[in-house]
């Protein structure tokens, strides 16, 4: 499954890229996140940094780790996680575009499991849910750069 998004945000790339990688703050600034604890390097996202996330999905609330596999300085960074089954990569690349920025948003899942590949055939049907999950998470991390 691949699901592709962008969004153009009035800020600067400097200043959109620090409000997306502020684990610290990432509760305040999604509606859909309940909690999260990082696990392991900064709050800061970089290489390395381990969280675990509790948000509200389908009306019920899950938990998964995650961590970041890819990171370029306001250009762009990857994270991974790996559940029920499936293996999950979310890639966003910051662009400036004049006195804004356009996000980018490529998320991946590729099952690992023949559960999964099952599970899959059934998720399909899940695909617009979950592309209208990961674009509010970009509306609300949209408010969040344009209200600073």
């Amino acid at each position: 499954m691949r699901i592709q998004d962008r969004i153009s945000i009035n800020a600067d790339r400097k200043q959109v890229f620090g409000v997306f990688r502020d684990l610290e703050n990432a509760a305040a600034n999604i509606s859909a996140i309940t909690r999260l604890e990082v696990l392991e390097g900064p709050a800061q996202l970089n290489v390395g940094t381990k969280w675990r996330e509790t948000r509200t999905m389908f009306g019920k609330e899950a938990t998964e780790e995650m961590w970041v596999t890819g990171y370029e300085q306001d250009v762009s960074y990857v994270a991974e996680a790996e559940s029920r089954g499936t293996h999950y990569r979310t890639e966003y690349r910051f662009t400036p575009v004049g006195n804004g920025t356009r996000v980018d948003l490529t998320f991946d899942g590729a099952p690992l499991t023949f559960g999964a590949r099952v599970a899959g055939l059934v998720g399909a049907l899940f695909v617009g849910a979950a592309k209208k999950a990961l674009h509010q998470d970009l509306v609300d991390l949209k408010r969040t750069c344009e209200a600073a």
